[in-house]
């Protein structure tokens, strides 16, 4: 069986500037790493869906997803919107109580 190589990939999406969401960055083995690091330092949500990475790496840094791809790159929005919802919430909650 063949092993899968470590890859990530950065998706950004202005629905000001662009009409689908671009890849601004992606990369396998020490630059996936580092992507994801770069995540992590920045409290940016990662989610780990292997299939969807596989078709994102036949895609260039700076070209916006093929409409194919426009619901699995949506499911991944709703994602990080959850998180990010969830997370304000635990933050204002524990501020409410005068937690810091």
């Amino acid at each position: 069986m063949k092993k899968k190589r470590n890859f990530a990939a950065a998706l950004r999406y202005d629905k000001d500037r662009t009409d689908a969401p671009v890849v601004k960055a992606k990369g396998y083995g020490h630059v996936a790493d580092q992507i994801k690091k770069s995540a992590e330092k920045s409290a940016i949500p990662v989610q780990k869906d292997p299939s969807l990475a596989e078709l994102l790496s036949h895609l260039h840094v700076n070209e916006p997803i093929p409409e194919h791809l426009y619901e699995a790159v949506a499911e991944v929005f709703a994602f990080i919107y959850q998180v990010e919802r969830e997370m304000k919430e635990i933050q204002t909650n524990g501020n409410d109580r005068g937690e810091r």
